[in-house]
């Protein structure tokens, strides 16, 4: 019997010693192929961290074209103020010369209305101081226009007087203008 035992202890010995051997087996193979897993995971992470750092460069190179897009539509945005600052200061600059020039032509024309009158009045005092027949020779050798503003100047006894002397064609025709 105790040789039983001692076989059986053998035999427990064996079986154990194949487990062992297996297990040790099932352990390496485990960890080989847990190693290429780690190498996978390690080669993933490299091109990860490649991946990573051109992404980062990118948006470095795009934070830096944002900045200069920024500082050029600054740039821009003062030109085109100084610009319209100028525009605004020549149309200041012309509204006043126009407003200038307004002045000097409404000063222009009352001198030349006073010219006008001041003529206007030596021809009627000239025209006046005729006797008729010579006022009435001259006006009828006139332009119709300028005889009736001459004759609308002076007295109505004197128009009539001149107007008697004229040829009666024509002192009809100024009498028409006279009336218009």
């Amino acid at each position: 019997m105790p040789e039983k035992v001692i076989i059986k202890g053998a035999g427990m010995r064996i079986i154990l010693l194949v487990m062992v051997t297996l297990s040790s087996l099932l352990s390496l193979e485990t960890s080989e192929k847990l190693f290429e897993c780690t190498e996978i995971f390690k080669e993933r992470k490299s091109e990860l961290l490649v991946e990573l750092e051109r992404i980062d460069e990118q948006k470095q190179a795009l934070d830096a074209l944002k900045v200069a897009t920024e500082e050029l539509l600054k740039k821009r945005e003062t030109q085109i103020t100084q610009k319209e600052e100028g525009v605004d200061k020549k149309l200041a600059d012309i509204a006043q010369k126009e407003e200038s020039v307004k002045t000097m032509l409404s000063k222009n024309e009352d001198v030349l209305k006073q010219i006008k009158d001041t003529k206007m009045n030596n021809i009627t005092q000239t025209f006046s101081k005729m006797k008729a027949s010579a006022a009435a020779a001259i006006l009828s050798s006139m332009d119709i226009n300028e005889s009736v503003s001459i004759l609308h100047s002076l007295q109505p006894k004197t128009v009539g007087e001149i107007l008697t002397k004229m040829d009666a064609k024509k002192a009809s025709e100024i009498t028409a203008s006279l009336n218009k």
